[in-house]
């Protein structure tokens, strides 16, 4: 599973990256390194392109097999239905961003690239975090649910980076509505010609 973070295809204003970062990558309690604010940070700055190679979703399994993984651990990042950035290939400091079930970061897909601002205000010494949320395909078995589970130890935290399931439902009734509204159009269009 690649992540899809709480992910927002918007353009909204933004304030850009200072020239150098406003973190730095060290040892953290959520999952091996971390980036950690080292100058106040302002709700809405963008903070770091997350950047890497580009690559078909099927590269990205073959490269990285997740049944054959003790623990879940990548960094790539699904920007579309044809791309995944591979951050271990040419990445940079946000691959280290970690996932939280209460982030006080976002990402967000602009013209294929994606982009990590703050949510919130976030003080010094502080771990930046956005919520990965995974794409759920309704078949997890017990050892998915176990390889994907979450290590945040937030007050909000749902055990799993995974999308919450209540999100996965919804999705899934969207879809299965669009489903039935495209079939009355072509029902409507057949019996109209």
């Amino acid at each position: 599973m690649t992540k899809s973070g709480s992910t927002k295809r918007r353009r909204a204003p933004r304030t850009q990256a200072a020239t150098t970062l406003a973190f730095e990558i060290r040892e953290s309690r959520l999952a091996g390194k971390g980036a950690f604010a080292i100058r106040p940070i302002k709700k809405g700055e963008r903070l770091i392109e997350y950047v890497g190679e580009r690559i078909p979703h099927p590269v990205a399994d073959e490269r990285y097999d997740d049944d054959s993984m003790d623990e879940h651990h990548t960094f790539l990042f699904t920007v579309s239905s044809r791309t995944v950035i591979d951050a271990t290939h040419g990445g940079n400091e946000s691959r280290f961003i970690n996932h939280s079930c209460d982030p006080n970061c976002e990402t967000e897909i602009e013209r294929g690239r994606v982009f990590i601002f703050a949510l919130r205000d976030i003080a010094v010494g502080e771990e930046l975090a956005y919520d990965y949320a995974y794409e759920r395909s309704g078949d997890e078995t017990e050892k998915e649910e176990r390889l994907y589970r979450c290590l945040c130890g937030t007050a909000k935290c749902r055990g799993s980076i995974m999308e919450p399931v209540a999100e996965y439902e919804k999705r899934m009734r969207e879809r299965q509505r669009e489903k039935q509204r495209a079939q009355a159009a072509r029902r409507r269009t057949r019996a109209t010609a």
